[in-house]
């Protein structure tokens, strides 16, 4: 061991302490120092992101390190600089890149914790969480692309070869093109509907028939919880070609309607009053809409329409339920007259004939 020190250089072994007290100094600060910001609640980075970023940082300073020449000349490894270089190059991209992916995570929890999708009035949280959860994955993709591709270009002879297939990428291309046109018409398609946003995560939706909630929207497809817990795999170039009713497109608040055929003996006012008193009776009316409409007139009935409105669909389906058994009730209790009748009227015009004796 002491033949190995008085063989190496004073000078390499200065630089080599020096580059691993500075990195090492450079890695204790950044840890404590974001360890020291995510347990102060006044600041934005949250506890967990140290643990999330140890790892990453700590391969990007070893990866720093190995790529010291005096380290190389200290630990007898000159013959291996091309392979260790190569491999710092490849830890450094890999680094970075988790780096930045860890930092995506964690804005992105950072902003949508400020804005919650369970509320009643939650349009805004939901735009925001459509919009990261898509853009997100494009970015992810980006990323990776982008990672994988300088890791490529860092070796000599895969740049080569990059060049000489560079003339016929273009006819690849749209072979591909032509080939994945539907995959590469989803993936636009998702990037528009981030974009503009004809739906969002969490609205109600009437798409072939089905009345459900979006569940998930990715890059292809969307997923789409029906009311009895189906699911309904639709992909996102339906939305953007095919007409479908969003009924929390710019808000969550909804109106009701009931129905209900009476006969025309039917107390117009009287129903008004009972609408009124149903509506104020239960918490599920938000306490802006009440109206009783005669909305048709058939030769056997009177069509009556009740409208009431909600915080949002699912309350408004339970009030509608309410509103309607409560006000057929009324009828049957207090006007039972005033259901639906089928008339028969039956006339005799023969006079009464005398018998002769």
């Amino acid at each position: 061991m002491e033949k190995i020190l008085k063989s190496v250089d004073n000078q390499t072994l200065i630089y080599a302490t020096s580059t691993f007290v500075l990195l090492a100094v450079l890695y204790l600060t950044t840890y404590f120092t974001l360890r020291k910001l995510g347990s102060n609640p006044k600041y934005l980075i949250p506890k967990d992101a140290m643990k999330k970023v140890s790892l990453p940082l700590f391969i990007l300073f070893v990866s720093f390190l190995i790529r010291s020449k005096s380290l190389h000349k200290l630990l007898y490894l000159d013959d291996l600089s091309y392979v260790i270089k190569k491999t710092s190059t490849l830890l450094i991209i890999f680094s970075i890149t988790w780096l930045i992916l860890v930092a995506l995570k964690v804005a992105k929890k950072l902003i949508i914790q400020n804005y919650d999708v369970k509320t009643s009035d939650n349009l805004k949280a939901r735009k925001i969480y459509t919009q990261f959860n898509i853009l997100e994955r494009i970015f992810i993709v980006v990323v990776a692309v982008l990672a994988l591709g300088a890791a490529l270009m860092s070796f000599d002879s895969i740049k080569e070869i990059g060049v000489s297939l560079f003339a016929s990428a273009g006819v690849a291309g749209i072979i591909i093109g032509f080939s994945a046109q539907k995959l590469i018409g989803s993936i636009l398609a998702g990037i528009q509907i981030a974009i503009t946003q004809p739906i969002k995560f969490d609205d109600v939706v009437v798409v072939e028939g089905e009345w459900g909630r979006i569940e998930e929207i990715t890059l292809t497809y969307v997923v789409i919880n029906i009311w009895d817990k189906r699911r309904l795999i639709v992909p996102t170039t339906y939305f953007i070609e095919n007409p479908f009713q969003n009924w929390t497109k710019t808000s969550s608040d909804i109106l009701g309607t009931v129905f209900i055929h009476t006969d025309y003996r039917v107390p117009f006012d009287k129903l008004r009053e009972e609408l009124t008193r149903v509506l104020s009776s239960t918490a599920l009316w938000d306490g802006n809409v009440n109206v009783l409409q005669v909305t048709d007139a058939k030769a056997q009935s009177v069509e009556i329409r009740a409208l009431m409105s909600a915080v949002d669909s699912p309350t408004a389906w339970d009030l509608r339920v309410l509103v309607r058994e409560k006000l057929i009730g009324f009828l049957q209790e207090n006007y039972p007259e005033s259901l639906p009748h089928t008339r028969l009227y039956l006339s005799n015009n023969m006079e009464p004939t005398s018998s002769k004796k």
